[in-house]
């Protein structure tokens, strides 16, 4: 819910009502209604709150509980939070149905295994190899000389 939202990415951010308030052009205590449930704001001002938050109007005012995690903070803008996995004794995992949908992924299909120092990422084989392709071609073009 929005007035969840509020609060969560309010606190996530370390801002003040009064701060927020002030960047959007309203009192601090129209946005602590906001806060409270007791009114909402109207689509121009969700607009500028997605914008402050780094998310979307969709994202700021939708909350979905996450299987295990309970209530998140909005993805930020072009991010998504699509559940929580269980890795299998041998190491498999289920890929939650939205992000299969999402990105067409089914049964069968490889995926690349990639990571950095902040956690894992899975690039559809195809992808990948095209990606690496286009960055060989890009090395093996000889670069003129001045």
């Amino acid at each position: 819910m929005l007035k969840d939202n509020l609060v969560m990415l309010r606190n996530l951010h370390g801002y003040s009502q009064e701060a927020i308030a002030e960047r959007i052009g309203i009192s601090r205590q129209a946005y602590a209604k906001w806060e409270s449930g007791a009114t909402i704001p109207d689509i121009e001002k969700c607009a500028l709150l997605a914008e402050v938050y780094g998310t979307t109007i969709d994202s700021l005012i939708r909350t979905e509980p996450i299987e295990g995690m309970g209530m998140i903070p909005p993805a930020p803008k072009g991010k998504n939070i699509w559940g929580s996995v269980t890795i299998g004794e041998r190491g498999q995992i289920v890929i939650p149905k939205g992000a299969r949908d999402r990105f067409g992924l089914s049964g069968g299909q490889r995926l690349v295994v990639l990571s950095d120092e902040n956690g894992i990422a899975l690039i559809p084989d195809e992808a990948f190899m095209a990606n690496m392709k286009r960055a060989m071609e890009l090395m093996s073009r000889e670069i003129p000389e001045a």
